[in-house]
């Protein structure tokens, strides 16, 4: 790694820290650039702005997490589409529930859903809108099945990847009311359990909507 290359990255790893801890809005630049041991113009050489750095900082989180747990997980050629499903709910838990990554990660992401700025939009186009066609490519194969994907019911496919996320993200924005509600009779860390799930759950709802003649509504 060269000189630039390193100060980009502890810029963004100090960024993130502070980001994670004042939110976007009131974090400093001078601040970041204190924990970096760097200069304000670095920021500027290397983002152009506080925005451009926190809009690197979301970018660099969600691709580390994808390089770590790919919505794949590496699965055989000629995996099932259930198979696939499983493989990307595990992984989707793994990337937001993972304890072995820095605490700031998941405490950035949750300021960023719950007050979100003009940087998610770019999150989404550059990094979660192919992780949403990967999982919407998997139920469209389910509803295939059931012969459900025609001009009348367009909208089947994204309203079942949407629950299938909800469901992930809940264990992750709900972490606290959960650990509320059911303190002793279920572990929030147990992300094969939970995997397995909401993996049965969504199947058997795809199916439902298959039993229960959605074309004819």
């Amino acid at each position: 790694m060269n000189k630039n290359d390193d100060t980009k990255a502890r810029l963004i790893e100090s960024a993130g820290e502070i980001f994670a801890q004042h939110g976007f809005r009131s974090a400093t630049i001078r601040e970041i650039c204190r924990r970096a041991g760097t200069n304000v113009s670095s920021v500027n050489y290397h983002f152009r702005d506080k925005y451009g750095l926190y809009a690197s900082v979301l970018e660099s989180l969600h691709q580390s997490a994808v390089r770590k747990y790919p919505p794949d997980l590496g699965l055989k050629e000629g995996a099932t589409a259930e198979e696939k499903l499983r493989a990307f709910i595990r992984s989707f838990l793994l990337r937001i529930l993972d304890e072995g990554f820095p605490a700031w990660h998941g405490k950035l992401m949750a300021l960023e859903i719950a007050d979100p700025t003009g940087a998610l939009d770019q999150l989404v186009q550059n990094s979660i809108r192919p992780m949403h066609e990967h999982l919407s490519g998997i139920v469209r194969t389910l509803l295939q099945k059931y012969d459900l994907l025609d001009e009348k019911n367009s909208n089947v496919s994204f309203l079942c990847a949407m629950s299938i996320v909800g469901q992930c993200l809940h264990h992750f924005t709900g972490r606290q009311i959960i650990a509320a509600l059911c303190p002793k009779c279920f572990d929030s860390t147990d992300i094969e359990r939970i995997a397995d799930h909401i993996t049965r759950f969504s199947l058997g709802g795809i199916r439902e909507l298959g039993a229960g003649g959605l074309r004819c509504k």
